[in-house]
């Protein structure tokens, strides 16, 4: 049996340079990015590989699976600027992390209650100077709509799964931000009929 404790994420491998296209020009040069529900650890590892080693990447998930893995694509990659994962709950009121410059989420918000949308919000405007920078992707409704077809069935089978789950209207997630201090949000269209939300603290 392989004590290879690294996850693969099939969609990873489809998302990966199209979301690093975007999140990675935003990148400061020095200071701290911090991920929120980091998962296998392929998007926040593959960003510190191609940044300057004097960036600092905290990558977090509530999920100590997850977390083995993260830390086992850190050490395979042989990265210095990756720490340590850490357990985070997007929804708790206290972050076990102080400040940092960028904090971003991929793929969580429609697989995860409101509170924890609201949680990511609040949490990022407590921690980040202005300027800083939250970004989001994944699927969202526009105008009260689906994107397309599949998207209106996957968020069915999440409801189906979980009725706190379910892909969220962006118009939701602007007025969210706006109350906790962020501007309106730079969109990106993405693949797979997925957005990049690009917002910054004022």
């Amino acid at each position: 049996m392989s004590d290879d404790a690294r996850l693969f994420a099939p969609s990873t491998s489809r998302n990966r340079r199209p979301i690093f296209e975007i999140l990675h020009p935003l990148l400061p040069a020095e200071g701290l990015v911090l991920e929120l529900a980091s998962g296998a650890g392929e998007h926040i590892t593959g960003l510190a590989s191609e940044s300057a080693p004097s960036l600092m990447f905290q990558p977090s998930d509530p999920d100590s699976n997850a977390r083995h893995s993260i830390d086992a694509w850190t050490q395979e990659l042989g990265l210095t600027n990756v720490r340590p994962a850490i357990e985070l709950d997007a929804a708790a009121a206290d972050w076990p992390v102080d400040q940092a410059n960028v904090v971003f989420c991929i793929n969580m918000i429609h697989i995860s209650p409101w509170s924890a949308t609201k949680g990511l919000f609040r949490g990022a405007a407590n921690i980040m100077p202005p300027g800083g920078i939250l970004f989001t992707y994944g699927p969202y409704r526009r105008d009260g709509a689906h994107t397309s077809p599949g998207n209106e069935s996957f968020d069915a089978d999440l409801r189906r799964r979980n009725p706190a789950w379910g892909i969220r209207d962006l118009e939701a997630i602007t007025e969210l931000a706006a109350e906790l201090g962020f501007a309106t949000p730079d969109v990106t269209e993405m693949p797979a009929n997925n957005l990049s939300l690009v917002f910054r603290l004022h």
